[in-house]
C-alpha cells in the first residue's frame, strides 16, 4: 500500500529529461521542511491505495516515464518495491528525493535525482552524505540555490565531491527568489561543472501549484 497524494501526467520541468511527456507520483509526508518547498500540500493530503490501482491509473497515459516525488517518496518504506515492480513492467523511472533517506535500497535500474540541501533551505543539516557516494553515471544531482552563500555551499560540494565526474550536475535557482541570469553569471564566472536548470513547468503554467 501507498498513500498517494497525486498522479498526474504532464511535462518533466526539470533535469536532464526536461520537455518530456512525464506520469508523476507524488507521495504524500515528508520529515523535511524547506522554507522554499512548494509542495507543502504533500506533507499530509493523501489517499491510502494498492499498487494495482496505482499502475493502472499509470499505465493510462502515454508514456513510459515515471517520475515518484513528493513531499519525500523514500519517507515511505513501500516505494522501494514498488519502484522495482515498474522497472520490471517497463516503466523507466525517476526518485526525486530530499538526500535525507539513504537511497541504498533503491533499485539500481531506477534514476536518482538527488537534492543536496543549500543553507538557504534549512535543512542542510540533515544531509544524508553517504547518498553521495552511491551516486552513479545515470543519476542527477542537484542544488536548489536562493542567494551567493547558496551557491558557494554548492560549488564547494561539487568541487570536494568531485561531483562532475560521476553524474550530472544541475543548479536551480529558487524561482520567483534568484533570477536565473544572475544564477548563470556565477556560474560561468567561477567555472562551475554544472547545468544550469530552471523549473519548465513554473513558465509553462505560472502561478498553477498542482498537478503540472
Amino acid at each position: 500500500m501507498l498513500t498517494v497524494n497525486e498522479i498526474f501526467f504532464s511535462i518533466q520541468g526539470e533535469g536532464t529529461r526536461a520537455g518530456e511527456p512525464c506520469i508523476f507520483v507524488r507521495l504524500t509526508g515528508c520529515p523535511l521542511r524547506c522554507a522554499w518547498c512548494d509542495t507543502a500540500y504533500a506533507f499530509h493530503e493523501g489517499t491510502r491505495r494498492g499498487e494495482d490501482d496505482v499502475i493502472r491509473e499509470i499505465e493510462a497515459h502515454p508514456s513510459r516515464l515515471v517520475q515518484l516525488t513528493g513531499g519525500e517518496p523514500l519517507a515511505q518504506a513501500a516505494a522501494f518495491p514498488f519502484v522495482t515492480r515498474l522497472l520490471d513492467a517497463g516503466f523507466r523511472v525517476l526518485v526525486e528525493t530530499s538526500g535525507h533517506i539513504l537511497t541504498e535500497g533503491l533499485d539500481p535500474r531506477a534514476v536518482v535525482v538527488l537534492d543536496v540541501k543549500a543553507p538557504g533551505s534549512g535543512e542542510a543539516h540533515r544531509m544524508e552524505w553517504r547518498n553521495l557516494e552511491l551516486l552513479r553515471s545515470t543519476d542527477e544531482v542537484k542544488f536548489v540555490i536562493a542567494d551567493r552563500a547558496d551557491f558557494e555551499f554548492a560549488r564547494v560540494v561539487v568541487d570536494e565531491r568531485a561531483l562532475a565526474g560521476r553524474c550530472t550536475v544541475l543548479f536551480s535557482p529558487v524561482h520567483g527568489v534568484l533570477e536565473p541570469g544572475r544564477l548563470a553569471r556565477w556560474i560561468l564566472d567561477e567555472g562551475v561543472p554544472a547545468r544550469l536548470q530552471v523549473q519548465l513547468h513554473k513558465y509553462l503554467w505560472p502561478g498553477v501549484e498542482r498537478g503540472v
